[in-house]
This record gives C-alpha cells, sequence and structure tokens, in this order.
C-alpha cells in the first residue's frame, strides 16, 4: 500500500523545560550520522549505532529496546546480522514493513515509538536508527525520564 505522512517531535533544552514547568518525556543522550558506501547504503545504521553508543559510552547490552527503521527486508536483516539484535527487544512493535516508512514522519514515528515502549516497559535506554538514501546512517540514544 501507498504511506505517507508527516511528524514532529517537541525538543527542549533543560532551561526551557524549567521556565516553561514542563516535565519531559525522555532524554537525548546521544546521536550520531554517518555515511558508508552507496552502493551498501541500506547498511549505514551499523556505523550510526555503533559510533553514537561510543559516544554514550554504552553498549547494546545497556539498550532495552532498539529501532532499526525497515527500508525493505534484507536492509534490516543485514543490520540485525553485522550488530548481532536481539529479535526480543528489536522493532518489538513491528517496523516500516508492518507500519509504514512515510519519509516525513519515520524518525518521529521511531522516537515517539520508543519513548511511550520505554516507559511503558519501565527500560531504561534505547536506540534508534535508520538508513537514509545514498549511504548514509544515523542513530538516537534516548533515556526514560520517568
Amino acid at each position: 500500500g501507498v504511506c505517507d505522512g508527516a511528524g514532529a517531535v517537541i525538543i527542549a533544552s533543560e532551561a526551557a523545560l524549567k521556565k516553561h514547568s514542563l516535565t519531559p518525556l525522555a532524554r537525548i543522550v546521544a546521536y550520531h550520522s554517518s555515511g558508508c558506501d552507496p552502493s551498501i547504503m541500506g547498511i549505514g545504521p551499523v556505523p550510526a549505532v555503533t559510533e553514537v553508543l561510543k559516544k554514550a559510552g554504552l553498549t547494546l547490552k545497556d539498550m532495552d529496546l532498539i529501532e532499526v527503521n525497515e527500508a525493505f527486508a534484507p536492509q534490516y536483516l543485514a543490520v540485525e546480522k553485522v550488530l548481532g539484535l536481539d529479535p526480543e527487544k528489536t522493532n518489538v512493535n513491528g517496523g516500516a514493513i508492518a507500519i509504514g516508512h512515510p519519509l516525513g514522519a519515520s524518525g518521529s514515528r521511531i522516537t515517539a515509538h520508543l519513548v511511550h515502549e520505554l516507559r511503558r516497559r519501565g527500560g531504561k535506554y534505547a536506540v534508534g536508527s535508520a538508513c537514509i538514501g545514498g549511504g548514509q546512517g544515523i542513530a538516537l540514544i534516548i533515556e526514560n525520564t520517568a
């Protein structure tokens, strides 16, 4: 089917949270974007996830949830294999193949799913990632603030 959409996530500084008496749902721990050979563009989440974990001083074992955007099945399977992802905590509510992959909303969808699922499960950390056409990848680690 056809899937299109848009999304937004509000990000605020600690000062803005205090000024407006807001309570955050999660905290951004680290983020990283990376590039790889465009001929293997779907593998972009691998260097992005590897580097964001290094930045945060964390490992995949520290992650309670992992979300890898599934641009298409072989792309996800390659990332899963190289990173050695645990299927019990990866794309736990289905990924883009099941839900859809609207380019204007995928980052927001991944972030929102991770935030709410972390809170539901009482987890601490999650990493979300996506491949970006042309040989790029991006990853974000969030921390549950509940």
